[in-house]
């Protein structure tokens, strides 16, 4: 049995929980007011249904990797990007989803807004979910048509591109030709735990930013 404390302004839960309650959109609109800026308990609306989680502390570490790895590979390029951390996408009566990080490649029109209105600006072109002790459907971003989707699952990348409507899983990112992101990724978790912050320093000497 999982037990859920409701405080003014707060929610506690058990880190790891995962917990499926029915509600409606006004539901969950509610309830991320009540919430404020608190980032834990996390919240999704998926039909009908919100979905409360409480990351591991490693699922915090294992996402910094992936989010600096990003950038790293992205300034190698010399790709311009947007980045953004937990921010709330939602299409009133129909979904809501806080992916862990997404961000804007190359072209940036959502650069310098306080809003970003998912039912006419662009979206995303890159989302990240790392799924320690939750689970991501890809069908969750179906409505929001985000390029390329990652989730990390044990360690591993797999990658979902939106393609006729639909998520496909595919082999390449289209943003990292020729790059074994994997390969990339067990070797920042490995040296993360033997170097801290210096594991990202001998990525950049490895894919130094392109002047």
């Amino acid at each position: 049995m999982i037990n859920v404390i409701v405080k003014p302004n707060t929610i506690e839960l058990p880190a790891g929980a995962v917990v499926r309650v029915p509600g409606t959109w006004q539901d969950y609109q509610i309830l991320l007011e009540h919430l404020g800026d608190s980032t834990s308990p996390r919240v999704k609306y998926r039909h009908g249904e919100l979905l409360l989680m409480v990351p591991l502390p490693e699922h915090g570490k294992q996402l910094d990797i992936i989010v600096e790895m990003v950038k790293v590979l992205l300034r190698h390029q010399g790709l311009r990007f947007d980045s953004y951390h937990e921010t709330t996408m939602d299409l009133p009566d129909h979904s809501g989803v806080i992916p862990d990080h997404f961000f804007y490649i190359g072209e940036l029109p959502v650069v310098g807004k306080r809003r970003i209105d998912w039912s006419n600006d662009p979206p995303p072109d890159l989302a990240i979910e790392c799924d320690v002790t939750s689970f991501t459907s890809v069908n969750d971003y179906l409505p929001y048509r985000v390029r390329e989707l990652w989730i990390v699952r044990q360690q591993k990348i797999k990658i979902y591109q939106f393609q006729d409507g639909r998520y496909s899983l595919v082999e390449q990112s289209q943003f990292f030709g020729g790059f074994d992101l994997n390969a990339i990724l067990t070797e920042c978790i490995k040296d993360a735990y033997q170097l801290g912050s210096g594991a990202i320093d001998k990525l950049s000497d490895r894919y130094p930013r392109q002047r």
